[in-house]
């Protein structure tokens, strides 16, 4: 079978198991930067009182990380409504989970006394400490996620970043320097990829012939537009930047429950197998990023820190189901239905999306690295000291 007819079949099996979402998932576990070496045990408190050890802290991506940016779009992508932040101290807020996101706790154990603002809604001086642009249904390429309904893409989210940029200057007095200085010493976070998968590419015609790209070519075409966009970020001010892989995607509840429907149950590996060609070109992206001036681009390994199919291995006993009742499409929980009372013996809250308590255990190895594949060249504790 010649590579083309293959990489067909592998697109064709996936689009009869997969159900269409409106939602990013960078991992079926999720495996994020949320560890902090103040951090002792899990018994975590709404914040860590200390002083920040980075000035702001800047956050681009998708519905992972989205903290309320899609609250006033026209779109189905949206979770400003419970039971989504039910353990959240502020009720829902736009966040696709129970509670904290992995940016929250990020914000968190960088030491800051608050998480970033949405663009949406921030103003002031508080765009000083840091702006949260990521978007739900986001993607790298300007399409995807178009059956959500609105959303910013990730160079939006660039444009985005460069009105606050703007508002930084003259907040700094219109002194160029004096911005670049801020800005180059503050940690900025990116996500993104999932809905380039979930909600572009794997959404595939029935008719092979029409299948324009191989799994490596659009794993290559993706990785090309991202270069652009992380190029563009550095050149308004950024060199402190967090890039994370994609996780076993096909391991999240909805594949997994289309899979069990098919009599097989555990992960889908092809959905996994053509993710992995675009997260196995992260490392050569860091190393040709770096070399631009004083440039420090990190990468976190995500599906190697991932449990992926192993739930107890992150301490929860329910990792093939959704905490509360979803509807069939998007995925998201039903509004204002209760969710599951042990929110904690669960990986996922909605059909995509985790748990508070299962985005913890592997942010910690991407804060502090255990092992060497964690991370690539150096964990965020590392970055945000230099």
């Amino acid at each position: 079978m010649n590579n083309h007819n293959k990489h067909t079949d592998i697109i064709q099996f996936v689009n009869k198991s997969h159900n269409t979402s409106c939602f990013s998932m960078a991992s079926a576990s999720i495996i994020w930067f949320l560890g902090c070496i103040l951090i002792l045990s899990l018994n975590l408190t709404p914040f860590v009182a200390a002083v920040p050890i980075v000035p702001g802290y800047y956050i681009f991506g998708d519905s992972l990380a989205d903290s309320g940016n899609n609250n006033n779009l026209m779109t189905l992508a949206k979770a400003n409504f419970h039971p989504y932040g039910i353990d959240y101290p502020g009720g829902p807020t736009g966040r696709f989970t129970n509670g904290r996101t992995y940016v929250d706790f990020i914000a968190e154990f960088l030491g800051f006394d608050h998480h970033m603002p949405p663009f949406s809604t921030a103003n002031g001086d508080q765009i000083l400490q840091g702006v949260n642009y990521a978007s739900a249904g986001a993607g790298i390429r300007p399409e995807t996620g178009k059956i959500c309904g609105e959303r910013f893409h990730i160079m939006a989210q660039l444009d985005h970043h460069r009105t606050t940029v703007s508002r930084i200057k003259q907040l700094k007095g219109n002194n160029d320097q004096a911005t670049q200085e801020h800005l180059s010493k503050c940690i900025y976070t990116v996500g993104i990829g999932s809905n380039d998968y979930m909600n572009n590419y794997l959404v595939v015609p029935a008719n092979p012939k029409d299948v324009v790209f191989t799994p490596d070519k659009w794993a290559e075409d993706l990785i090309g537009r991202y270069n652009t966009f992380l190029r563009g970020l550095y050149d308004l001010g950024a060199r402190k930047i967090v890039l994370w892989g994609l996780g076993p995607i096909g391991c999240e509840p909805s594949q997994v429950k289309a899979l069990r429907m098919a009599g097989k149950p555990g992960c889908v590996d092809m959905v996994n197998h053509i993710v992995s060609l675009y997260n196995n070109r992260f490392a050569p992206l860091v190393d040709e990023l770096n070399k631009l001036p004083d440039a420090k681009f990190i990468f976190v390994n995500n599906t190697h820190i991932s449990p992926g199919n192993n739930p107890a291995s992150i301490g929860v006993k329910v990792g093939d189901r959704p905490c509360c009742t979803t509807v069939a499409v998007p995925g998201t929980c039903i509004r204002g239905m209760p969710p599951c009372p042990n929110r904690d013996e669960y990986s996922f809250f909605d059909s995509y999306h985790p748990t508070e308590k299962a985005v913890l255990p592997g942010a910690k190895r991407a804060f502090q690295a255990q092992e060497p594949q964690d991370v690539y060249p150096m964990d965020i504790s590392r970055l945000a000291q230099l």
